[in-house]
């Protein structure tokens, strides 16, 4: 039996900064939504920018436009991280079962691929995965000549 510790601490500590971008990322999806779709704060919002001079009138309604469908992206990007924290949930399951280490470490990989290409989480998946793969499991001890000899059957005699 392979001792999986180091796979285990890097799946726990990825699945809590994952668990808490995925909460920050609602809250922020939520805010924004709340935001973009109150007509007074958007029509402030607007005000300011065309205070400003720095936009004209096409390029203000463009970037209004653009931030009301920002509000979907950013709900796609943490539905995106949520199903990146089920799979690491369930390659943490495999690992910590030992059943089958190198299914964990490809859902270890696609978890750290949803979860945020080069973000803290997703590299310590990455290095999670490389463990559930390059371990092996020990070698038995090959018999001696002794022992090769003695349980060997002697059909010649």
């Amino acid at each position: 039996m392979i001792n999986r510790t180091a796979e285990r601490v890097l799946g726990i500590i990825s699945a809590v900064l994952l668990t808490l971008s995925v909460l920050g990322a609602a809250l922020v999806a939520f805010i924004w939504n709340m935001a973009s779709t109150d007509p007074t704060f958007m029509d402030e919002f607007r005000k300011g920018i065309v205070s400003e001079g720095v936009l004209n009138t096409e390029e203000v309604d463009m970037f209004m436009s653009f931030m009301g469908s920002f509000s979907t992206i950013i709900w796609v990007l943490v539905v995106v991280a949520f199903i990146g924290l089920v799979l690491n949930i369930i390659g943490l399951v495999k690992v910590w079962n030992n059943k089958n280490p190198k299914t964990a470490g490809i859902l270890f990989i696609v978890a750290g691929l949803l979860g945020g290409f080069l973000s803290l989480p997703s590299i310590l998946l990455y290095i999670a995965a490389i463990l559930c793969f390059t371990k092996k499991p020990p070698m038995a001890p090959e018999p001696s000549s002794d022992e090769y000899v003695s349980t060997q059957s002697n059909w010649m005699n």
